[in-house]
């Protein structure tokens, strides 16, 4: 089973200043993921993250030149590549699927051509700089379609399978048509999130079956306060690898430490917190403590071996709150029209295995398959 993390904000993390220790010593927390087992670092890969006057959007402002040196460094350490692009200039997700800027005038026929030619150029390059890429997703969480309006996937009135199927399909099959011919080896993934939605999972391979898409692996987010339990997780992928054939992997993973915020005084902006972690039906199982997190990590690792889970990889354990640490800046707001980011800080920080002073938390070590 792989065992990989996306750290796609660890460049900015160093650059603000901020270290990582373990029992009072500074520790590279790369070096000791990988003495753990961690094998795999997957990146996030942005359109153009800056505004029409230059400013950057925050949250790793992750272009391809921030991606080139982040999987150098992740390769120098032993790890292999999992490259995510989001077609978009910032965060895509089932909420927000927002156009580049580059290709808001373009009509559908373009931007098929768009993918293709954005893919095909970026994996060239990649090989270049000598980037070695395993995995690539085509899309982010693309449980409700990419690349809207053209390609967001809408309830039928009429009832039954939702509307736009052939507009995503021809646009994953433009982003997988490039990746084959400029990097045969990859293997692709087709990542969708509210797992819980078993019949939403299958309407969607299936119809990825009919339209002929080309793929390799289905993953899925999974943070159980919005998605269920592990036997919920467990009732869509199984049924997903027995039906389609595919090995599955959840691509994003992670559980709170603590609830308490890191600005003193302040309780409404992380996005798990004591008044937000239960509105979706969540029953706590594992304690919002290190060592509750912990029980959760080992809980989860246990059943993945046990349902032969292909991989799994915990989103951001290195995000840790700093000076300029934010999920996006004031011009990324204005890009990303009716997202969620709020303000200028970090809202994921205490679902990090280190706490916010760059402590590493018992959950870091066990992050591990070794025994």
């Amino acid at each position: 089973m792989i065992l990989g993390v996306d750290t796609s904000t660890y460049l900015e993390e160093l650059e603000a200043g901020n270290k990582f220790y373990f029992n009072g010593k500074e520790v590279d927390p790369l070096e000791r993921f990988v003495s753990n087992g961690v094998d795999y670092m997957r990146i996030r890969l942005w359109h153009n993250p800056y505004s029409l006057d230059g400013k950057k959007y925050g949250a790793g402002t992750c272009d391809y030149d921030y991606f080139k040196r982040l999987a150098k460094l992740a390769m120098s350490k032993g790890m292999k590549i999992l490259l995510d692009i989001h077609y978009s200039d910032f965060w895509v997700d089932p909420a927000k699927q927002v156009l580049p800027k580059a290709w808001q005038n373009h009509t559908y026929l373009q931007i098929i051509q768009d993918v293709y030619d954005y893919t095909k150029e970026t994996l060239s390059k990649a090989k270049k700089d000598g980037i070695v890429i395993s995995l690539i997703q085509i899309g982010n969480e693309i449980t409700n379609g990419l690349l809207w309006p053209y390609g967001h996937l809408l309830d039928n009135p009429d009832g039954g399978v939702r509307l736009n199927y052939d507009k995503v399909c021809a646009f994953l099959k433009a982003g997988v048509k490039a990746t084959r011919e400029e990097c045969p080896d990859c293997k692709i993934i087709i990542h969708l999130e509210k797992v819980y939605d078993t019949p939403r999972y299958m309407e969607y391979f299936n119809e990825l079956k009919k339209y002929d898409v080309d793929y390799d692996i289905i993953g899925a987010s999974y943070y159980p306060y919005w998605h269920g339990t592990f036997d919920d997780l467990y009732r869509t992928l199984n049924l997903c690898r027995d039906t389609f054939k595919k090995p599955i992997m959840v691509m994003e993973l992670g559980y709170a430490f603590t609830l308490e915020d890191y600005k003193e005084g302040c309780r409404d902006h992380l996005v798990i917190r004591e008044d937000t972690y239960d509105q979706f039906g969540f029953k706590k199982e594992f304690d919002f403590t290190p060592e509750g997190q912990a029980a959760f990590v080992k809980a989860f690792l246990k059943r993945a071996e046990e349902e032969k889970l292909d991989g799994i990889f915990f989103w951001e354990p290195l995000l840790i709150p700093g000076e300029g640490i934010c999920w996006g800046t004031k011009a990324a707001q204005e890009y990303n029209v009716g997202g969620f980011v709020k303000d200028e800080r970090s809202d994921w920080c205490n679902q990090c295995f280190a706490d916010y002073k760059g402590n590493l938390l018992p959950a870091f070590d066990a992050y591990t398959l070794k025994k």
